[in-house]
């Protein structure tokens, strides 16, 4: 109750929200030697755009950047819930947005798509230390503008890259702390050469041993960038990689497990237990990537009304992860039944490795003019996927017979084209008055040829078949007004439609008998803001109303992925709040809250007597449920003070309560959970240094015992004739207290 009373007065103290503030494009420095500096800003909203948004720039990303993925930096964003395999920050981490998961929020990188073409997520592990390279980042809530990649279902994530420096410099930054984790990052850069030529560079090791047990992180990166700048013309390329190798931690555990083997328990690569009573586990459980991007970036300024972006990509991704499996049917892989002592075995323990080799590239374009009253710009891009999806047996145990290296037993491969074209225009219909519209057009075709990984259970003759080819053409307007009521206040209100087409687990994890649609937004927004010299505040109205939303259900794959359905009525409404408060003698305090209402109308659960659905089928009418994975309250605090070159802040995250399913059931909820981050930092001179801070942070200070993730699903069986419902759940078990001290020195 004093955890609720408090987040109460602070949530009232501060009832109010700011959609960020614009943030200057280039530094003074560069504006005085008048160069052209390559940003695609065509995608990213400004004061005038009518919608929720929210800026972070470089020095608040780098207080935040001490080894923590890059979702964990924007944890204290409106709406915005963090997670964490690992437990730590550290791994396979995601994000969601106005309780919309990864596979909807639309993330780009100097205006190129990062999500994956095919399962529309962002995978952070493979960009690791990323944030260190980016120079400042947009996050819109909603529909937002329109955007390169897969559509903006929930949120958009806007990252720039390499700001250029005039000067030379190098950095280096390390941290360590609690479970081994260690971060090792430099970061190099020549300078203007020539008054035209600058190259940066850096490099990047990351590694944890996990809160869960044996969830080790291993994560190495660099992005290199070479660049010309004109006083109209700028041309970069840019190629940054990262490697990652992480052991499974994705099984999550239920309450049972944690009460018997304890909260850090990880039955990923379980094998057997001994007559000892100890536990031995498949050491090469592991998830294996190498993903490498390039970029190519043009940007000329015809003149002062007149600017044109190019930008060519090319992504490279090649991995496989592998793992024990006991008790397999052999014919499910290809592999045929064998002797043994007289008996047919036809189920062993094996090993398995599926693997994927995939490559994405295309181009984007944009063509912008901004007059006194207009701003227009005219883009779109084009994509192309390709990548293919396999597995392999590695081992079989006591198997009789040829064993093939690395034996395969499953092949497709994935086609997509994705190519959209847009129109957006702001226009000042008198003074303080602004309207906005925005067009765009998507169009898409996919396809997946091959075997699925999967048995079909309906034919009962082998592995599933896959022959999806699909065509989606979407039109996504979007339209809105802003006043600038005075130089202090702001409203704005806009109505928006999305269009999202089915990712690909949606058609190769889900139901074999049940083909995935479309989904469709229409998404409302109505903002506020009031801002002076020491005093943010506003506040913001959406209401996303959804057709055959693919909602999670809450049920898991075998390998840790969740599933989801179309629900034909579903909605998501609330209040987004912020203030901010800045003072003379050094403190401030940031705060924002959201109040929310996630449902499902009309919600039919189908229960299954066996997993596989072959048995009975029970259909119960719920009515209107809650969305899985959407907490009706979020709430951030940040307090702060600096003083000469001491800072210090407190930074606390309330989650209410969420389900992890759609059934509204209290056997499927993640309790609600409020944490909080002690943040130390101290700058000083050294010799031969430009400048020198030191630091240690406490994560989750007030050790609080909490899961911010997990999975949950429900099944059924007889009892004397009668239908008996039991439920099922696994939880994400988050570190308690623990600590990094950090290092960052300036040449």
């Amino acid at each position: 109750m004093k955890k609720i009373a408090m987040m109460m007065f602070l949530s009232v103290g501060g009832a109010s929200v700011v959609c960020g503030q614009e943030q200057s494009a280039v530094s003074d420095s560069l504006w005085r030697i008048n160069l052209q500096e390559v940003e695609v800003v065509s995608t990213r909203a400004t004061r005038t755009t009518p919608v929720a948004f929210t800026n972070i720039d470089k020095e608040k990303l780098q207080k935040q950047n001490l080894g923590q993925d890059l979702p964990y930096l924007l944890s204290m964003t409106p709406s915005a819930v963090t997670t964490s395999d690992a437990g730590a920050g550290i791994g396979y981490t995601t994000i969601r947005v106005r309780g919309t998961d990864g596979t909807r929020i639309n993330v780009t990188a100097n205006g190129i798509p990062i999500n994956d073409a095919e399962s529309h997520t962002v995978f952070w592990v493979n960009l690791p230390d990323f944030a260190s390279s980016v120079k400042d980042m947009q996050v819109q809530r909603g529909a937002g503008t329109s955007t390169n990649g897969a559509g903006a279902f929930g949120a958009s994530i806007n990252m720039q890259t390499g700001e250029l420096s005039v000067k030379p410099y190098a950095t280096f930054n390390g941290s360590y702390g609690s479970f081994n984790t260690h971060k090792e990052t430099v970061n190099v850069g020549s300078g203007l050469i020539d008054d035209h030529w600058a190259f940066d560079a850096r490099l990047s090791n990351i590694a944890t041993d996990g809160y869960i047990d044996r969830a080790s992180v291993g994560l190495n990166s660099y992005y290199l960038q070479g660049a010309y700048y004109g006083d109209h013309t700028s041309i970069k390329l840019i190629t940054f990689a990262g490697k990652e190798r992480t052991y499974h931690a994705w099984n999550y555990a239920s309450k049972e497990e944690m009460e018997q083997y304890g909260r850090r328990y990880n039955s990923c690569g379980y094998m057997f237990t001994d007559e000892n009573g100890k536990m031995h586990f498949y050491d090469d459980q592991t998830d294996n990537y190498v993903q490498k991007n390039w970029q190519l970036l043009f940007n000329h300024q015809f003149s002062s009304e007149w600017n044109m972006n190019l930008g060519l990509h090319y992504t490279k991704g090649d991995g496989y992860y592998q793992e024990y499996k006991d008790g397999r049917t052999l014919v499910e892989y290809g592999l045929k039944p064998f002797m043994q002592n007289g008996e047919e075995v036809a189920w062993s323990d094996l090993v398995r490795k599926k693997a994927m080799d995939n490559g994405f590239g295309g181009g984007i374009f944009s063509v912008s003019y901004k007059s006194h009253r207009l701003s227009a710009a005219l883009g779109g891009g084009f994509n192309r996927y390709e990548g293919d999806h396999f597995g392999q047996v590695l081992w079989v145990k006591d198997y009789v017979g040829e064993l093939s290296p690395n034996q395969e037993y499953y092949r497709n491969k994935g086609t997509k084209n994705d190519g959209n074209i847009y129109l957006k225009a702001d226009y000042q219909l008198a003074d303080g008055l602004n309207m906005y519209a925005d067009m765009q057009y998507r169009h898409i075709t996919y396809r997946i040829e091959g075997t699925n990984d999967k048995w079909n259970s309906v034919t009962d003759d082998g592995l599933q078949r896959l022959d999806i080819d699909e065509k989606f053409g979407f039109f996504n307007p979007k339209v809105g007004l802003s006043w600038q009521m005075d130089k202090h206040q702001r409203l704005f209100g806009s109505f928006s439609v999305a269009h999202k087409e089915p990712t690909r687990n949606n058609y190769t994890d889900g139901k074999f008998y049940e083909h995935p649609k479309q989904e469709r937004l229409f998404d409302y927004e109505l903002g506020y803001t009031y801002a002076n010299s020491w005093l943010n505040l506003g506040a913001n109205l959406y209401y996303m109303d959804y057709k055959d939303q693919l909602v999670l259900t809450g049920e898991l794959n075998e390998i840790g992925e969740p599933m989801a359905a179309n629900m034909p009525d579903s909605y998501r409404m609330g209040i987004e709040l912020m203030a901010g408060i800045r003072t003379k003698v050094g403190f401030s305090w940031d705060i924002n809250a959201t109040w929310s209402r996630n449902r499902i109308q009309n919600f039919t659960e189908t229960l299954y007597e066996n997993e596989d659905a072959s048995g009975d089928r029970w259909e119960i009418h719920h009515g209107d449920t809650p969305i899985a994975f959407s907490p009706d309250v979020v709430l951030n605090n940040r307090f702060g003070y600096a003083y000469r070159n001491f800072e210090v802040s407190l930074q606390s995250q309330y989650v209410s309560k969420q389900y992890m399913s759609n059934a509204h059931q209290e056997d499927h909820v993640l309790d609600a959970y409020f944490v909080s981050n002690l943040n130390l930092s101290y700058s000083f001179k050294l010799p031969w240094v430009k400048s020198a801070k030191v630091g240690l942070t406490v994560y989750n200070v007030f050790n609080e015992e909490y899961e911010n993730n997990g999975y949950a699903g429900s099944g059924f069986y007889y009892d004397g004739g009668e239908k008996v419902r039991y439920n099922y759940a696994g939880y994400a078990a988050q570190a308690g207290t623990n600590v990094l001290g950090h290092i960052s020195l300036s040449f």
